[in-house]
């Protein structure tokens, strides 16, 4: 007897997730990724911050949910805001900020580059985040800081990927990064196990503040607040003011016309009540 031996089937192929998303351009903000492959020059404005492009790569991010530069630089004493503001003032096309600061001599080039990656990075976890509104891109020039160290997309879109999911595994509930924070009841008194930063977040929780306040006022990141404030929410230490309700629109009433029989009718009554 003889036995024909079979091929076996080829295996079916696996489908790369991460790649058919960046195939299908639904990645963290698909202008974004266009915009680096012409390699445009503006600034893409979004609902929660703007980054700043220069041949496709990103140059600058700022967020009104994220400290600026200046404040973090100044509040770790690596330099003084008087210098910063001058050099602000005296910025122009030719000679930015990054340029005149590392020219004056009062900040190394290592301390401003990490200082500033941090603060791009910082601020664009915010600008990239899930929006209700489109993108705008506005082509121009550069931005008033100037060119320090430029980051590719792809790393900036990696980056807030990374942030996001780190930030679900500590407490999927994202309400606390935005709304005014409540200690709770088992928040105060003696806290063994909490880190100092934490115990200083811990401190400025008082209803009103949010986590971007709490960052800017302690001139730290507010990406590593937040990280600060889920821990807390997850062990039970904080909560977050929910939102007041929306106000809603009473329904319309379509009231009768002044010639209806009815309204005559009761008018009729009315003058002949007040005449008794």
């Amino acid at each position: 007897m003889t036995v024909v031996g079979t091929t076996p089937p080829p295996r079916l192929p696996v489908r790369d997730r991460a790649a058919a998303r960046e195939h299908a351009g639904g990645g963290v903000s698909p202008m974004l990724t266009r915009l680096a492959a012409e390699r445009a020059t503006g600034v893409l404005e979004r609902e929660h911050g703007a980054l700043h492009l220069a041949e496709g790569r990103v140059v600058h991010a700022e967020s009104p949910l994220a400290p600026g530069l200046d404040v973090l630089l100044a509040a770790h004493g690596t330099l003084d805001s008087t210098v910063w503001w001058e050099a602000v003032e005296r910025a122009d096309e030719e000679y930015g900020v990054a340029r005149l600061l590392l020219d004056s001599g009062r900040i190394g080039r290592g301390a401003l580059e990490v200082g500033h990656l941090g603060a791009v990075y910082d601020a664009a976890y915010f600008a990239l985040s899930p929006s209700s509104t489109p993108g705008r891109f506005r082509y121009g020039g550069g931005h008033w800081f100037g060119v320090l160290r430029p980051v590719t997309v792809d790393a900036l879109e990696r980056e807030t990927l990374r942030r996001r999911e780190m930030l679900h595994r500590l407490w999927p509930d994202p309400l606390p990064d935005t709304a005014p924070l409540l200690q709770a009841e088992s928040g105060s008194g003696a806290l063994p196990g909490l880190t100092a930063r934490q115990r200083a977040v811990l401190a400025l929780v008082d209803g009103v503040r949010t986590a971007s306040d709490i960052a800017r006022t302690l001139g730290r990141q507010a990406f590593a607040t937040l990280v600060d404030v889920r821990r807390l929410a997850a062990a039970g230490l904080l909560t977050a003011r929910f939102p007041p309700p929306a106000r809603q629109t009473p329904p319309r009433v379509d009231l009768p016309r002044v010639d209806d029989p009815d309204i005559t009718l009761l008018k009729r009554l009315r003058d002949a009540l007040e005449a008794l």
